[in-house]
C-alpha cells in the first residue's frame, strides 16, 4: 500500500514538473510585443494619414465643411453685383498687376486708369490671389519661393513668407487648406490657409500642373498639366490622384480650368490646340472641343452666369462661349493686337480686366460689345492680374474664382 502511494506521488510530481517546463519554454514568437514604428524621417513630408471612418457619402453629397450650394443650377449665383460680402465692402476697388519680368506689382485705380503705386515683389510674381476668407491678397513669387501679402483695405504690401514653388494658389472648398500648385516640383501642396505651413504634399503624375477647378460638390478637382498635355483628377478629402486624362490633340498645352454654372462641364483652355475642351468630370472624358483663337489661355464666367469669356493670348482677341448651347457665339478682336492673359471682372460685370503678357500692358474690355476701353502701360510681363474686391461668399483662389 505504501509502495502504491509512493508511485502515485511520484507520478503527480512528474506531471507538474512537465507542465512548468512547457510554460517556461513557450515560443518567443507567440509572446512578441507589437513592433515599434520607425522614427519619422527628418525633412520628409509625412504622407496623408488614413481618413477616419465616416458614413459613406452619396454620389452628390458635398465635401464635409463646404458651404452649401444655394442654387444647383447656378454655382455662381452668389457672385452677382449685389452680393458683396461685408468682409470686402469697405475695400477700395483696385487692379493688382504682378509683373513677372520686372518683379514688381502695380496698383491701379480702375476708374481713372492711373497707377497709384508700384512696389517690389519677389522673383517672378505670377498671380495675385484672394484668400479663402477674402481678407488678404497673396502675390505668388514663383522663382522667389515666397508669398507676399497685400492688405486690400490699404493696397499696401505686407510681409513675405517662404513657400516652395508657388506658381498658382487655390483653396479647398471647405476652406481647410490653401492648395499651392508647385508646377516645377510636380506637387500639390496642402497648406494651412492662415500660416501657409505645409500640412501634406501630393506628388502628381504629370508635368506642368498649373490651373484647376472643383466639382460642384467640392469632393474632387480637375487640374491641367501643360507640359504633358494631360489633365488629372484628384480626390480632395483623401488627397490622392484618381486618374489622368491624355488630351487628344497633339502637342497640346492646357491652361485655365473653369466649371460651368450648372456643374456639368469643366471648360479647359488649350493654348497650343487654340481652343477649349469640354470635359465630363464624373466620367473624366472629353465631350467636345471648341476652336476659339490662337493661344487660348484665361477663362472668366460672366456676372449673369450666361457666358464664358475666353482670352486668346496669341492673337489679341476674346471669344465668347454660350453656356446654354456650349457654342462660340462671338469674338472680339483688339485693334492693333495684344496678348490677353488672366484677370477678372469688375463688380458690376461690365468690364473685363486682363493682363497683356507680351505687351507690358493691361486691358479693360467692355463686356457688352467687346470694345477695348483702355490699354494701361505697366511693368514687364504682366500675368495673373486681380481686380478686387469681388462678390461672393468665399474664394477658391486663382485671380478670382468665387462661389
Amino acid at each position: 500500500m505504501r509502495f502504491m502511494l509512493l508511485r502515485l506521488f511520484m507520478l503527480c510530481f512528474l506531471v507538474v514538473a512537465l507542465a512548468l517546463s512547457f510554460s517556461c519554454n513557450e515560443s518567443p514568437v507567440d509572446r512578441a510585443p507589437s513592433p515599434t514604428p520607425p522614427p519619422p524621417q527628418v525633412g520628409v513630408v509625412a504622407p496623408a494619414p488614413a481618413t477616419p471612418a465616416v458614413a459613406a457619402l452619396a454620389p452628390d453629397d458635398p465635401l464635409p465643411g463646404m458651404l452649401p450650394v444655394l442654387n444647383p443650377h447656378d454655382l455662381y449665383s452668389e457672385t452677382r453685383p449685389d452680393k458683396l460680402s461685408p468682409v470686402v465692402r469697405s475695400f477700395p476697388s483696385r487692379l493688382y498687376v504682378p509683373n513677372s519680368i520686372s518683379d514688381t506689382v502695380d496698383v491701379i485705380d480702375p476708374t481713372t486708369y492711373q497707377i497709384l503705386e508700384s512696389f517690389p515683389a519677389g522673383a517672378e510674381p505670377q498671380h495675385v490671389v484672394p484668400s479663402y476668407d477674402m481678407k488678404t491678397l497673396w502675390v505668388l513669387n514663383n522663382q522667389g519661393d515666397s508669398l507676399t501679402q497685400i492688405d486690400p483695405l490699404t493696397g499696401k504690401k505686407g510681409e513675405t513668407i517662404p513657400v516652395d514653388d508657388p506658381y498658382n494658389l487655390y483653396y479647398t472648398p471647405d476652406g481647410k487648406y490653401a492648395l499651392v500648385v508647385a508646377e516645377r516640383l510636380r506637387r500639390l501642396d496642402f497648406r494651412d490657409p492662415q500660416t501657409m505651413r505645409l500640412q501634406y504634399s501630393l506628388a502628381v503624375p504629370c508635368r506642368g500642373v498649373n490651373h484647376l477647378d472643383y466639382a460642384a460638390h467640392g469632393r474632387y478637382l480637375i487640374a491641367s498639366c501643360e507640359f504633358s498635355n494631360e489633365l488629372i483628377k484628384v480626390d480632395v478629402m483623401e488627397r490622392k490622384v484618381l486618374g489622368t486624362l491624355q488630351l487628344p490633340r497633339r502637342r497640346g498645352q492646357p491652361q485655365d480650368v473653369r466649371l460651368s454654372p450648372d456643374g456639368q462641364v469643366f471648360y479647359v483652355a488649350d493654348m497650343r490646340a487654340h481652343g477649349v475642351y469640354l470635359i465630363d468630370g464624373e466620367s473624366f472624358t472629353v465631350l467636345d472641343f471648341l476652336p476659339t483663337g490662337k493661344g487660348t489661355h484665361g477663362l472668366n464666367v460672366s456676372r449673369d452666369s450666361k457666358v464664358l469669356y475666353v482670352a486668346n493670348r496669341g492673337e489679341g482677341s476674346i471669344s465668347v462661349i454660350d453656356f446654354a448651347t456650349r457654342k462660340v457665339v462671338n469674338k472680339w478682336r483688339f485693334p492693333g493686337g495684344g496678348s490677353p492673359d488672366m484677370g477678372g471682372l469688375s463688380v458690376d460685370g461690365k468690364v473685363l480686366w486682363l493682363g497683356g503678357r507680351y505687351h507690358n500692358e493691361v486691358y479693360a474690355i467692355d463686356t457688352e460689345n467687346g470694345r477695348l476701353l483702355a490699354r494701361i502701360k505697366v511693368g514687364k510681363g504682366p500675368h495673373g492680374v486681380c481686380i478686387y474686391p469681388q462678390p461672393g461668399r468665399y474664394s477658391l483662389g486663382h485671380t478670382g474664382n468665387f462661389r
